[in-house]
């Protein structure tokens, strides 16, 4: 009698998942540092509505407030806890405050718009100081703990300016590549652990950061023409993706970059030719 051939090997059955609730979050405790405009205003938002409980982290007393009215006005559960992302005094304060928290968004950054050649010593220490040494101690802070307690999900915020970049960008873009190696460092530590980092890449967004180039009606609208979509992103259109990444639809993925910039990084040039 002729045996016949094995085929190829399947996975293990399990428990049909519960795809309803793909997206619930809650009973978990999320740490939102930024959360006081744009990005992080929206995201916290967005993880409150999906269940979570959320801490809004952020210098910005008034913009927290105003943070934590709209989560608790929809019937969300919010707090305000002023956090300077630059003191580790600060961040450890905020962690011990949130010791059960399984979801951690970082979102602060600034920028100097100067060739290299114009960047003073201030000018690069100010941006490094924020958008590089605050995410690595924020990351430090609560990954660690993350992993001590067995799981969590940790996103911080790129930039397109990772992978592409203009004059003027120099600091800023060199932050904005580092944040993506130091988060997939993340992912490789402690995903042993339970706990998965990932990194959020957005376009160009109207938010607090971009207020120069807003104000120049021909700058706003070169970049608005430059992406697939033809306009700028809204701060609520990154939140989709940051309550994604929280979630167990996402259980997945670590060590990975989620793009959300209108098009712009699959257009090549500025010039489009007649075909």
């Amino acid at each position: 009698m002729t045996a016949t051939p094995a085929g190829p090997a399947r996975p293990a059955s399990g428990p049909v998942p519960a795809y309803g609730r793909m997206f619930d979050l809650t009973g978990r405790d999320a740490v939102v540092i930024g959360a006081a405009s744009g990005i992080g205003a929206a995201a916290a938002a967005a993880l409150a509505a999906f269940g979570a409980s959320v801490t809004c982290a952020d210098v910005d007393e008034a913009g927290l407030a105003t943070t934590v009215e709209h989560i608790t006005g929809q019937g969300g559960a919010g707090r305000a806890m002023v956090t300077d992302i630059r003191s580790p005094e600060h961040l450890r304060r905020l962690a011990d405050r949130c010791d059960r928290a399984r979801i951690l968004l970082v979102t602060p950054a600034t920028n100097v718009r100067k060739r290299i050649s114009d960047v003073t010593d201030e000018d690069f220490d100010r941006i490094v100081d924020l958008n590089l040494r605050g995410m690595f101690l924020a990351v430090r802070e609560f990954g660690r703990r993350m992993a001590a307690q067995g799981s969590g999900s940790i996103i911080t915020v790129s930039s397109i300016r990772s992978q592409v970049v203009e004059p003027g960008q120099a600091v800023y873009a060199a932050t904005k590549a580092a944040v993506v190696q130091l988060t997939r460092a993340a992912a490789v530590e402690w995903g042993p652990c339970g706990v998965r980092a990932n990194v959020l890449v957005p376009g160009i967004v109207d938010t607090p950061l971009a207020a120069q180039i807003q104000a120049d009606p021909a700058w706003r609208r070169a970049y608005a023409e430059r992406s697939a979509l033809r306009r700028w992103g809204r701060p609520d259109e990154l939140a989709g993706a940051v309550v994604y990444l929280a979630s167990d639809a996402a259980g997945y993925v670590t060590g990975s970059s989620v793009v959300v910039d209108g098009g712009w990084l699959a257009i090549d040039g500025r010039y489009e030719p007649e075909v």
